[in-house]
């Protein structure tokens, strides 16, 4: 567990050991303060690199789209790019020793962002200088850029399966992410103290300050990590090299062909939760964008009449930053009950909330105001708490396929490979269905004055009753759509263990009277793992330990218990294996129920690849 002095090695097939805190700041602490390094650079990028080179390099319109249909491209493509590079040597070799990660590779992830960091931060330099004709300097900035940013992104995003590997340590990364995060926000409101398209000293010098702060991070951070890790890793890397010197530590494995990319794609195919997950976030990604793009649409046409230009700032500015420090509070609920449950909840309260809407019309206006800053904020708050859900896919991809090392970046890239459509999809989707429902188009022109052709009567008043209607079924039907499908595939899926789906075996009797039915066969553990209920029964389990098997109640999860007397609970099945003992036989007079029942205090089950 990550806790205030220590965080717990990365070793699954051996017994944690704390790696002890040597400076003020923990382990957590300085994870989530790389955030801070990336978003206080990333955030003023988004809000003024277009108008950088529309408004102050004077960029062509040919140019712009030239550069901006080459940098989708790039953008989808360089995610399993790097995430390649960066693990596939992890997918040649069977498992040995059940490590699912390894020193060695949170290593390799430091210092990869140790390297990438700072040429993250000199490379969001070059869009505040011209340095070049503004058609190419936009092209390159964008491509190194999104390049540096996606390396840093993922190998981030990795650590995050790499140092934790329970469901509670991960929060702990997750909150201190989101801290810093919000922390970066701070650069946002800096920023318009400096911006001056007419004066654009000052802004350049501001920029220098933030990406200056930000090389400095990356490099005494990342630094001050890998010292950690080496120090106390270095007494095992030389037993494990002395063991290796006399061939006594494990029986030597023969050697396997790399894994393809055909053949990893293939894998992925196969795995069910990897392809349902990314059709729920694929969707989820669809959201946040429309969300992000048609935000100011709805103020101008659902709310301008009626709120002032302050409050209007106001709802942007917390449709910004709240999502962050929101965060934080969802975090303690995924503490407390599980993030697979906070998320389904999320789902829910986004259908509810738009259902309400809906009802309740568009003329209620401050009904208007919480439902557009709220559906903003939780739809941003839901994104976030997914890379936990990725964090785990990659331990399942891990067990599932005999990974030698668990491929994180790699799995991240895929996923952001995937899911990255839902950016392009969202604007297009949007005002297509403006488009059709209203006649209303964003890109429209005015005539020139000597034309006779007239604008469609919704263009001539943008403020007319059929576009502001059409807004307001686009603001709430489109939340309500996303919400249903991506309840169907949550619970299509088997990410996490639905409580409902084990009602069937809670009276489950064992004392069964057919002798052919009165044995139970004998199973044990090949994975280290354990798992704590909401009432804090803690289950630990050790490799070649033995179990009696109750049933098999689906192909993931098996209900054992160590003896006829002890009280039963859930294994996932691909960390099982049948063991070579015989069947247990059940005496003639047995009474004893508790085998037969799942325990009372059985809720969501987080495993802990201890």
């Amino acid at each position: 567990m990550i806790s205030s002095c220590y965080i717990w090695s990365w070793r699954r097939d051996d017994p944690c050991r704390p790696v002890s805190c040597d400076g003020v700041f923990t382990t957590s602490v300085l994870y989530g303060s790389l955030a801070l390094f990336i978003s206080i650079l990333h955030n003023v990028f988004l809000l003024y690199y277009v108008e950088t080179f529309v408004s102050v390099y004077k960029i062509d319109k040919v140019s712009f789209w030239v550069g901006e249909a080459i940098f989708l491209i790039w953008n989808s493509v360089n995610d399993p790019l790097f995430g390649w590079v960066s693990d596939h040597s992890f997918l040649s070799s069977p498992q040995s020793g059940s490590q699912i990660t390894s020193p060695e590779v949170v290593l390799k992830r430091l210092k990869a962002l140790s390297t990438n960091g700072p040429l993250f931060a000199l490379s969001f330099l070059g869009f505040w200088v011209a340095w070049a004709r503004p058609g190419l300097q936009f092209l390159l900035c964008l491509c190194l850029y999104d390049g540096f940013l996606t390396m840093v992104d993922l190998h981030h995003s990795a650590l995050l399966a790499d140092l934790a590997v329970s469901a509670s340590d991960r929060n702990r990364l997750n909150f201190h992410c989101s801290v810093f995060s919000a922390l970066g926000s701070i650069s946002v409101f800096l920023s318009y103290s400096f911006w001056d398209k007419e004066d654009f000293y000052s802004f350049r010098l501001f920029c220098v300050a933030l990406a200056t702060f930000s090389v400095l991070g990356f490099f005494f951070v990342s630094r001050l990590l890998r010292h950690r890790f080496q120090k106390e890793i270095r007494p095992k890397q030389d037993e494990a090299q002395a063991l290796k010197e006399l061939s006594v530590n494990a029986p030597h494995n023969q050697s396997e062909k790399p894994v393809t990319v055909g053949q990893y794609l293939r894998q992925l195919s196969k795995h069910k939760n990897f392809l349902w997950f990314v059709c729920m976030n694929l969707i989820q990604v669809f959201h946040c964008h429309f969300n992000s793009n048609f935000f100011p649409l709805f103020l101008e046409h659902l709310l301008s009449d009626n709120i002032s230009a302050s409050t209007g700032s106001i709802l942007l500015g917390i449709s910004y930053i709240a999502p962050h420090l929101n965060n934080l509070y969802f975090l303690t609920l995924c503490q407390r009950y599980g993030v697979y449950q906070v998320i389904r909840w999320l789902f829910m309260l986004k259908l509810g909330l738009s259902l309400a809407m809906l009802l309740a019309g568009a003329d209620h206006i401050y009904l208007l105001c919480i439902f557009i800053a709220s559906n903003r904020v939780f739809t941003e708050g839901t994104c976030k708490l997914l890379k936990l859900v990725v964090s785990d896919l990659v331990d399942e991809d891990f067990v599932l396929h005999k990974r030698q090392q668990a491929t994180s970046a790699l799995l991240f890239g895929m996923v952001a490979l995937l899911t990255k459509p839902g950016q392009t999809f969202a604007p297009l989707i949007g005002t297509w269905l403006l488009c059709v429902y209203t006649g209303y188009d964003i890109f429209q022109r005015p005539p020139e004055p000597d034309s006779v052709a007239p604008l469609p009567e919704v263009a001539s008043a943008a403020g007319s009753p059929p576009l502001r209607i059409g807004c307001f079924y686009m603001l709430v039907f489109v939340p309500i759509t996303c919400a249903l499908l991506q309840l169907t595939a949550w619970f299509s899926s088997d990410i996490s263990p639905d409580r409902d789906a084990w009602n069937n075996f809670q009276d489950v009797d064992i004392s069964l009277t057919s002798p052919a039915q009165r044995s139970m066969e004998v199973v044990s553990v090949e994975h280290e793992f354990e798992y704590t209920t909401r009432k804090g029964r803690l289950i630990s389990i050790k490799p070649n330990e033995s179990f009696l098997l109750i049933t098999k109640t689906n192909d993931h999860w098996w209900h054992v218990c160590r003896d006829l007397n002890s009280a039963p609970f859930y294994v996932p099945a691909l960390y099982m294996k049948k063991s070579e003992s015989a069947a247990v036989q059940m005496p003639e007079n047995c009474s004893n129920r508790s085998c037969g029942r799942i325990s009372s205090d059985w809720d969501s089950l987080y495993i802990i690849y201890a």
